[in-house]
C-alpha cells in the first residue's frame, strides 16, 4: 500500500469518527472539532514515532482517556474493523456514569407520577373520561408531554429563557384545548386532538435540542428520537397489552371484575407513564434502538413502494376516485406521513459520506408514488370543496396535504440529484429538518384560528 493509500484510509477513518461524534447529543459542534483536532494531533505523533497512520489511528483512540466510553460505543458501530479488540478491551463504566444513570432513573420516575397523576387530576373537578370527550380529548397531549419536556429539560441542564419559553408554549397549548367552547360532536373538537399533540410534540423537540435548535444535526437528532420513541412506546403497549388481557383473564376466574379499574386508572396513567419510560429507554440504551432502524426501513421501503405503485395502477385502471371523507383523509394522510417517516429514518440512518446505492435509488420511486397520491387528493378535496363548501376536517386536510405536497416534491427533486450524483446527500438531510418549523407552525395555526373561525363546529 503506498503513501497516497495510507492517507485515504486514514481520512477514511477520520470521516467516520467526526461522523459519529457529530450524532452524540452532549457534544456541540465546537467539541466536535476539538476532539477531531485532539485526535489528530495524537496520531501525528504516533506517526512521527515509527507507527504506520491505521496503527496510529488505532492506538490514538484508544489513548482518549476521557473519551473511553465513546470510543468503545464507536467501536460497536464500526465492528468489522481490526480495533475493536483494542478498543473494547477492559474499561467498566465509572462510579461518576452509574450515579447519573441512577438520577436520571429517579428523575424518570418521579415524572412518569406526575403525568398519570395529571391524567386523573381533572376527576376532582368532575370531570369523567368516558363522558367529557370534548375536554379529555384535546388535552390528552397535555397529560403527558410538559412532563416530558420537564425531563428533557432537567436532563439537558436548560437554561432559564428556554423553560420560560416551553412553559409559555404549553400554556399556550393549555389554552388552545379549553379556552373555546366545543361539544363533543363539533369536528374542531378531533382536529385540536389531532394536531394539538403534534404541536407540542415539537415543544418537546425545543427542550431536547436545548441551545441548538438551529442546528441541522440537533434536528436531526430529534428525529431519530421520536421515532426511537416510538419503537420502545409500541413494545410497552404491546407488552401492556398482554399485562391487561392476563390481569382480567385470572380475575374473571375468581368472580372479580377488573374492568373499571383497567379503564379507569391502568390504561390511561399506563399511556401517560409510558411516555416517560419510553424516553427514557431511548436515552439509556439508545444505540440498541439505532440498529432496528435501518432494519425496518429497508423492510418496509420496498414494500410500501410496491403498495403505493399498485395502488396508482388501480387508480389508473379502473378510473375510479378517491373518497375524501372524514376516515379517508385521515387514512391518506397517515400513508403519506409513514412514507415520509421510511424517508427520515433512511437519511438518520444513513451515512453522509457514502456513494448513492440501490436503496437510494428505490426511494425515489417510494417518495414519487406519495407525490402522485397526494396530488390526487388534493384535487379530490379542492372539487369538493369547490361543490360542497369547506369543513374544519377538509380546510385542514387541505393544508396538510399542501405541506406535505411542498416537503416531498422538493425531496424528490434532491433525492434524484442525490441518486445523479450532483447534490450531496447532506441537502436532503437540511431541507428535512429545516421543514420541521413549517409542521409546528400549521399544527399551532389549525389548533388557535380554527375553531373560531369554523364557529367552533
Amino acid at each position: 500500500m503506498t503513501a497516497l493509500d495510507d492517507q485515504e484510509d486514514l481520512e477514511e477513518q477520520f470521516a467516520q469518527w467526526r461522523h459519529y461524534v457529530q450524532r452524540r447529543r452532549e457534544l456541540h459542534q465546537s467539541d466536535a472539532d476539538e476532539l477531531e483536532d485532539h485526535l489528530r494531533g495524537c496520531v501525528d505523533e504516533l506517526v512521527a514515532a515509527g507507527l504506520r497512520a491505521d496503527e496510529a489511528f488505532l492506538v490514538a483512540v484508544k489513548r482518549m482517556g476521557r473519551l473511553d466510553d465513546l470510543s468503545r460505543e464507536f467501536a460497536r458501530e464500526h465492528s468489522e474493523r481490526l480495533w475493536k479488540q483494542l478498543v473494547l478491551t477492559g474499561g467498566t463504566d465509572s462510579l461518576e456514569a452509574e450515579t447519573r444513570s441512577r438520577r436520571d432513573l429517579i428523575a424518570m420516575l418521579i415524572c412518569a407520577a406526575g403525568a398519570a397523576a395529571s391524567v386523573k387530576a381533572p376527576e376532582l373537578f368532575g370531570m369523567r373520561l368516558a363522558q367529557d370527550i370534548s375536554f379529555y380529548g384535546p388535552n390528552a397531549s397535555l397529560f403527558a408531554l410538559p412532563w416530558l419536556a420537564a425531563y428533557l429539560a432537567w436532563r439537558r441542564q436548560a437554561r432559564r429563557p428556554l423553560i420560560g419559553t416551553l412553559v409559555a408554549l404549553f400554556a399556550l397549548g393549555a389554552v388552545a384545548a379549553n379556552a373555546y367552547p366545543l361539544a363533543n360532536t363539533s369536528q374542531s373538537v378531533v382536529i385540536t386532538s389531532i394536531h394539538l399533540p403534534i404541536a407540542l410534540w415539537l415543544v418537546v423537540g425545543l427542550a431536547y435540542v436545548t441551545d441548538d435548535w438551529r442546528s441541522s444535526r440537533r434536528r436531526m437528532d430529534f428525529i431519530r428520537f421520536t421515532g426511537e420513541w416510538f419503537v420502545y412506546f409500541v413494545l410497552i403497549a404491546l407488552g401492556g397489552g398482554v399485562l391487561t388481557a392476563f390481569t382480567v383473564g385470572t380475575f374473571q376466574a375468581i368472580g372479580i371484575d377488573p374492568e373499571k379499574f383497567i379503564t379507569q386508572w391502568l390504561l390511561p396513567c399506563g399511556a401517560a407513564g409510558a411516555t416517560l419510560v419510553a424516553a427514557w429507554l431511548v436515552e439509556a440504551k439508545q444505540s440498541v434502538v439505532e440498529n432496528i432502524a435501518p432494519v425496518l426501513t429497508r423492510l418496509f421501503t420496498p414494500l410500501f413502494t410496491v403498495a403505493l405503485l399498485a395502488f396508482l395502477v388501480a387508480i389508473g385502471w379502473t378510473t375510479a376516485g378517491i373518497n375524501v371523507e372524514r376516515e379517508a383523509l385521515i387514512l391518506f394522510d397517515l400513508l403519506l406521513v409513514v412514507v415520509l417517516g421510511l424517508l427520515l429514518y433512511s437519511i438518520s440512518a444513513r451515512d453522509p459520506l457514502a456513494s448513492p446505492g440501490p436503496f437510494d435509488k428505490l426511494q425515489l420511486p417510494l417518495v414519487l408514488s406519495a407525490l402522485a397520491i397526494d396530488v390526487l387528493v388534493l384535487l379530490e378535496i379542492t372539487g369538493r370543496i369547490t361543490e360542497y363548501g369547506t369543513t374544519p376536517n377538509k380546510a385542514a386536510a387541505l393544508g396538510e396535504n399542501v405541506i406535505l405536497l411542498a416537503n416531498l416534491a422538493w425531496s424528490a427533486w434532491l433525492l434524484l440529484r442525490f441518486v445523479r450524483r450532483y447534490t450531496p446527500f447532506a441537502a436532503l438531510e437540511r431541507w428535512q429538518t429545516g421543514y420541521l418549523p413549517v409542521y409546528a407552525a400549521w399544527a399551532w395555526i389549525v389548533v388557535l384560528a380554527f375553531p373560531p373561525l369554523f364557529s367552533y363546529v
